[in-house]
């Protein structure tokens, strides 16, 4: 039997995840920093594995941000939601995070978020 292409994709996009989450573990000195890209916003949380709290949140989707911005989803977008959510864990003294990008590549959005929050002191 033949399986359509978009099935297979998501089959392994699903594998790939469950790979990665595997993998990445975050705790409290070290939490776990998630990009998650959806075809009009972008969203990052902090989370404590550990507790299962999240920690701190940023999306472009929050009104002080949307206004800043002509599209909530270039890579202006990106580069100041990563400032946004340096500074929410810089407030909460947390230096340090496991970054987990999730299925995506560590280019263009991924990469220009990154190093905005790591311009802002947060190591990864």
């Amino acid at each position: 039997m033949i399986t359509a292409k978009y099935k297979v994709k998501k089959i392994k996009t699903k594998r790939l995840r469950n790979a990665l989450k595997a993998k990445i573990k975050g705790t409290q000195a070290k939490p776990r920093l998630i990009l998650v890209k959806t075809n009009k916003y972008l969203y990052s949380q902090v989370i404590d594995d550990a507790s299962h709290q999240i920690l701190a949140s940023a999306s472009t989707l929050e009104k002080d941000l949307h206004g800043k911005l002509k599209s909530a989803k270039n890579k202006e977008a990106a580069k100041l939601l990563g400032e946004t959510i340096a500074a929410r864990l810089q407030e909460k003294n947390i230096t340090a995070v496991v970054f987990d990008r999730n299925v995506y590549t560590f280019a263009g959005r991924v990469k220009i978020f990154t190093d905005a929050a790591r311009e802002k002191g947060i190591r990864f």
